[in-house]
């Protein structure tokens, strides 16, 4: 059913408003507390497009709406399912990616002191730390303070702010932290760009607030270190 995957059916009370019509010139009086709903489900419905896709037409959406009410649509329900699909699920991410890597690559353009991993970190060491002291294995257990934001700039999680340290092993990170951390040695710094896929990747962290598909910029120090073979060694001491 169409109606389990398109939010259009919704805006079918913006067209009673007059707000899809031609003939409104974008002014719509709000004379009852009827129109006056149907307008925060507009303000709503924009708000969500935006977020799936800012590049979407308003007039594209109120065609639509008035084709369904015309009776003749250009796309069988099926055809649109099939088209909306896709769009979702494969030309949106990869729309996302292909800004991505313009954003990382001109990221690295614009500033030489930033490199490029394999899997498209870019990053600076800010503080090299003890080289003696690198973790390498996915087994040595690590210690991390961190602040993550997004591309413009805003901050959401700090764990110097929440007094945190985190505390796991380096094959429980996320790709792109785990790479950044390899960089350097305890008591080190690394500025990182990370890309979505070694990220959060297409879902995203709604706790966090990070959106599908985001960029996210990291600030990471590795406060401690303890190598698998040290710690593994000791416990077998215990024993």
């Amino acid at each position: 059913m169409m109606k389990k995957f398109l939010i259009a059916p919704v805006l079918v009370l913006l067209l009673w408003t007059g707000s899809c019509s031609k003939k409104s010139g974008g002014s719509v009086k709000l004379a009852v507390d009827t129109d006056s709903v149907a307008y925060v489900i507009g303000m709503n419905i924009g708000r969500n497009l935006q977020r799936m896709d800012s590049t979407i037409r308003v007039e594209a959406v109120c065609e639509g709406i008035r084709d369904v009410f015309r009776g003749k649509t250009r796309l069988t329900d099926e055809e649109a399912r099939t088209f909306y699909l896709a769009y979702v699920n494969y030309m949106l991410p990869e729309k996302a990616r292909a800004y991505e890597e313009q954003f990382l690559a001109d990221m690295a353009k614009s500033n030489r002191s930033y490199a490029r991993t394999g899997s498209g970190v870019t990053y600076t060491v800010t503080e090299v730390g003890d080289q003696e002291r690198v973790p390498v294995s996915e087994r040595d257990s690590v210690a991390l303070r961190y602040v993550i934001r997004t591309v413009d700039g805003r901050q959401l999680y700090s764990s110097y702010e929440r007094g945190d340290t985190i505390r796991e092993l380096m094959g429980r990170l996320q790709r792109g932290v785990r790479e950044s951390v390899k960089l350097i040695g305890k008591g080190g710094r690394i500025d990182a760009w990370i890309p979505a896929a070694a990220a959060y990747g297409a879902e995203g962290d709604k706790s966090l607030g990070i959106a599908p598909n985001a960029t996210l910029h990291y600030e990471i120090e590795l406060v401690d270190l303890a190598k698998y073979g040290e710690w593994s060694r000791r416990n077998k001491m215990r024993r």
